[in-house]
This record gives structure tokens, C-alpha cells and sequence, in this order.
């Protein structure tokens, strides 16, 4: 028989099976994918250097690749299984299938896990894939019978009949192979439609936010320097980055959604959307950056957000003296948390809005936090489900105990937008240098580049919109011919020069001095 019989048959009952467990586990409210579920459980137990690694290398895709890297995996194994089943070896396929379909189940147990619901959905589609292994390699020992076996079919039969069996054998292992194939993929698509985030994107249109009780100004010209290449004051929804430990963006409407606020309080309060979006409502500008930004990286963007503040629902369910920290818990399962310290007056909301709009599935709809001054990963929970005051020596949030700080606060930092790295300019002429600049509570007072390590020079800055925003930078150099470095630093407005040492992210912010390289013909 050949090789890729096996390898066939594993991989469609493989998908079969998997299909069967998206399409049950989809009908269920809150069900996660099976697939999702094994890879959140990877995340969950892959090691810092690992994380830093797949984020520095992939970016915003590095859940797409660990998706990819998992179904690769599951399709190895099913071909290998597939292969041991025409080879006389079924206890050992059936236990490598067993041993698949033990992690698949038990996955859904983990943090932020759909529970036993989804766990079964895995059972049944691993049955599922255990029948469809041992029907198709039934097809398959009579569309490619052993040496004696066809010997005495041909004596039975003669050649002419045996050749004939083998023929209609053989088309019915494809038939029931390609017809499963064929019925996974529309299931698949199914399971995919009724999972997806269609039925919340049009939630979304139908909502109407509030008005803030004082509108912030709008943003003059003053805060551009004019030069092409810098990235815009306020980032687009569709460009903001992200990055959190959710595989698959949470599916969230309002109708099952609702704010609790919990723990070492006087009062807890639990709120649904319409009654969050009956409070009174603030705009906070603000920039707000991932801790695993690398220098000069673009894991950080600026917009303009609705909510209602922090600090104000806290009172109402009035904070025990004992609490000294915020967690916030996503409905995925994800915790981050914050010192109480830091409501010290700074504009923290629970925001609904993003630049104008409804929260965007990616960046927490139906709320989210914003917290000015602090590293996403203590402060931003995204889908927020629950606010608790607790104390640190009770709970740490997910990312303390791989490793990062407790202590997030956003460093002074700034970045070259233009040019870019490896550009080709002219030589002799005024060459234009932009990027931003943060210091987020503190605002950026001045910006300085050199090029090869010569003096520093100050570049004008655009108007200082908010401390809690970023700052554009420009200035316009002449470059002699020949290959230049070009380096940034800024200084906050407390007087504070980022340092130049330079250091990759963890346990806390990257540091150094952005530089590019250019050629000046």
C-alpha cells in the first residue's frame, strides 16, 4: 500500500473529528475553539525568552504562527497515525489519537477555558475521528489488498474480475475520503461563521455613544512638525497595534455582558453596558504602549477615548484602606493589576469608545481600561468582565509570574519614523528627520539628534498637546556622501534623559537610543 494512503486517511479523519468538536462547541455560548483552547494553554506555559522572541520576531501575527505551528503539529500526528493503521500497528495509532485528544480535552480546564462544555465537544470529535480512522482504513485494505490476499481473489475471480473489485474498492476510499474532506470544510466554515465576530460587528453599528460631559478641544496643527513620514498624532483604529494573550478576539455582545466590581470593597457593584454608558462620561487622550516594544519599536499608538472614571465607580463601591491593588479580568480569563497608588488623580477610565467609535472588537469591545503612564500588560485589560481590589501579596496578575515587573510605569522614550532604516537620501541637500517622543504623566520637554556619534542637536518639537500623549520631533540635517547613523534621545518634563544603554524588554521597558542607518548619495 503506499505511504500516503495513511497519511490521507489520518489526516481527513483528523479533520473530521476537529470539525465535529468547532461545530459543537460553536453553538454554545462562550465556547472557545478546540484548536484555540491547545494553543492558549501553549501560551500560557511557553517561556518568557520564548514570548519575547515570537513577539520581537512576528509581531502582531506571532498568534496566527503559534496556530499555524499547532495545526501543523496535529496534522504530523494524524498522518503518523494514519500510517500505523494500514501497517498493522491500530493499538498504537488508537493510542497516539487517545493521547491527541486527551490534551484537546483537557485544554478547555486552563485559565480563561470554556469548562467542561468544550472539553466534551472534544471528546465527541475525537470519537468521531476514531470511527472515521477505522472506516477508512477499512476502504483502504480493500482498495490496496496485501500479496495473498489479491493472490486468492485473482484464483476466485480471475484477473479481469479481481482487477475490477480493486478498481470500485479504490473508488470508494476516495469518495469517502474527499466526501469527508469536502463536508469538514463547509462544516468548518460554519462552525467558523457562527464563531466569528459578524454578529457583534453589527452590534457595534447600532450603538450610539454618549456625549462626554466636558468634549476635550480639538487637536490643532500645532502638534505636526510638518515632515512626511511621522506617524500621526492620534493612530487609526485600524492601525493601533495589538498585542494580549487572546488567540481569537473574544466574541462579546451587551445582551450577555455586564461589570462587576468586586473584593476588599464596602459595596460591589455589577453593571450592564447601557448602565455604564448612563454614567458620566470623560475624553482621555492618551498614548499607551506594550512593556515588550522594542527600541524604536511600533507596539504603541495614541487615541482619543471615552469612558467613565476609574476612580469615580471605585468610590461608590468604596475601597477598603487594606486594598493596594486593581485587577482587572478580562472574559477570556486574563488578569492584569495595577497599584491603588496609581489613582492619583490621572484620568483612568472604563472606556466604551475608541476615536469616535464603539471599543473595536481587537481593543476590548464592549470595555476595556485605560490607565495613562502604565505598560498595558498591569493596566489595559481589554473585554473587561471584572474589576477586584485585592492586595499583591493575595494575587498577581498573569504577567508577574512569568517574570515582568509589578511596577509598569511608561519610560521616557522616542523613535525615528523618517527616514527609514537602509534609506537611500541625498547627499548635500536638507535631509528630514521626524518621530514621536513620549513621557507619558510627565510630556517630553525637549528632543536631541546626532549623526556618527557627533553633537546632539535639538529638533523642534510639535505643540505639547497633553502629558499623556506623545510628542512629534523634526529638524532637517544636511548629510555629507557616504553611509550615517542617525540617533535619537529625549528628555521629559521633569528633566530625565533617556537612558542610552541599551536593553531588550524584560522584567520591564526596553532602553536605549533609537538609530538607523542610512546612505547618502
Amino acid at each position: 500500500m503506499p505511504r500516503w494512503v495513511g497519511a490521507v486517511l489520518g489526516v481527513v479523519a483528523l479533520a473530521g473529528g476537529l470539525v465535529f468538536a468547532e461545530l459543537v462547541a460553536s453553538l454554545r455560548d462562550g465556547a472557545i475553539s478546540p484548536l484555540v483552547e491547545v494553543g492558549n494553554r501553549v501560551v500560557d506555559v511557553v517561556p518568557k525568552p520564548v514570548r519575547d522572541w515570537a513577539i520581537s520576531t512576528f509581531g502582531t501575527s506571532d498568534k496566527a504562527v503559534l496556530l499555524a505551528g499547532v495545526a501543523v503539529i496535529l496534522v504530523a500526528l494524524a498522518a503518523l497515525a494514519g500510517h500505523w493503521m494500514v501497517s498493522g500497528r491500530r493499538g498504537s495509532a488508537v493510542a497516539l489519537v487517545a493521547l491527541v485528544i486527551a490534551v484537546g480535552a483537557v485544554s478547555p480546564l486552563g485559565r480563561g477555558g470554556a469548562g467542561w462544555g468544550s472539553a466534551l465537544a472534544t471528546l465527541a470529535g475525537g470519537a468521531v475521528s476514531v470511527a472515521l480512522l477505522f472506516w477508512f482504513a477499512g476502504l483502504a485494505g480493500r482498495a490496496w489488498p496485501g500479496a495473498a490476499r489479491h493472490g486468492e481473489t485473482v484464483a476466485v475471480m480471475g484477473e479481469r474480475g479481481a482487477q475490477a473489485s480493486v478498481a470500485l474498492s479504490r473508488r470508494r476510499f476516495f469518495v469517502a475520503t474527499g466526501g469527508t474532506a469536502v463536508v469538514a470544510g463547509g462544516v468548518g466554515a460554519l462552525s467558523a461563521w457562527l464563531r466569528s465576530t459578524a454578529a457583534v460587528a453589527a452590534e457595534r453599528l447600532g450603538i450610539t455613544l454618549p456625549e462626554p460631559a466636558t468634549p476635550l478641544a480639538p487637536i490643532g496643527d500645532g502638534v505636526d512638525v510638518g515632515i512626511d513620514g511621522v506617524s500621526p498624532f492620534i493612530t487609526p483604529n485600524k492601525d493601533f497595534y495589538r498585542i494580549d494573550t487572546a488567540l481569537v478576539v473574544p466574541r462579546v455582545t451587551v445582551d450577555d455582558w455586564s461589570l462587576s466590581v468586586v473584593g476588599r470593597v464596602d459595596n460591589e457593584i455589577s453593571l450592564d453596558y447601557q448602565e455604564l454608558l448612563d454614567r458620566p462620561m470623560i475624553e482621555v487622550d492618551t498614548t499607551i504602549a506594550c512593556v515588550s516594544n522594542e527600541v524604536g519599536g511600533e507596539l504603541i499608538g495614541t487615541a482619543r477615548w471615552l469612558g467613565c472614571r476609574l476612580d469615580d465607580l471605585l468610590a461608590e463601591a468604596g475601597v477598603d484602606a487594606s486594598a493596594d491593588q486593581v485587577v482587572g479580568r478580562s472574559v477570556d480569563g486574563f488578569t492584569a493589576g495595577f497599584p491603588t497608588a496609581a489613582l492619583d488623580g490621572r484620568d483612568a477610565i472604563v472606556a466604551v469608545g475608541m476615536n469616535g467609535e464603539p471599543l473595536p472588537t481587537d481593543h476590548g469591545y464592549p470595555a476595556r481600561l485605560i490607565v495613562p503612564g502604565l505598560f498595558g500588560y498591569v493596566s489595559a485589560t481589554k473585554w473587561l468582565s471584572e474589576i477586584e481590589l485585592t492586595r499583591f501579596d493575595e494575587f498577581e496578575g498573569y504577567w508577574i509570574p512569568r517574570g515582568w515587573d509589578t511596577e509598569a510605569p511608561v519610560t521616557t522614550a522616542s523613535r525615528i519614523d523618517t527616514p527609514k532604516k537602509g534609506a537611500s537620501v541625498t547627499a548635500g541637500q536638507p535631509l528630514g528627520i521626524g518621530g514621536v517622543a513620549w513621557a507619558m504623566n510627565r510630556g517630553i520637554g525637549s528632543v536631541e539628534v546626532r549623526i556618527d556619534e557627533g553633537p546632539w542637536q535639538q529638533a523642534r518639537l510639535g505643540e505639547e498637546y497633553s502629558g499623556t500623549t506623545w510628542r512629534q520631533w523634526g529638524i532637517e540635517l544636511v548629510p555629507e556622501p557616504g553611509e550615517h547613523v542617525i540617533e535619537v534621545r529625549a528628555t521629559d518634563n521633569e528633566g530625565q534623559t533617556q537612558s542610552g544603554e541599551f536593553a531588550r524588554p524584560g522584567p520591564g521597558a526596553s532602553s536605549g537610543w533609537h538609530g538607523v542607518r542610512i546612505v547618502a548619495d
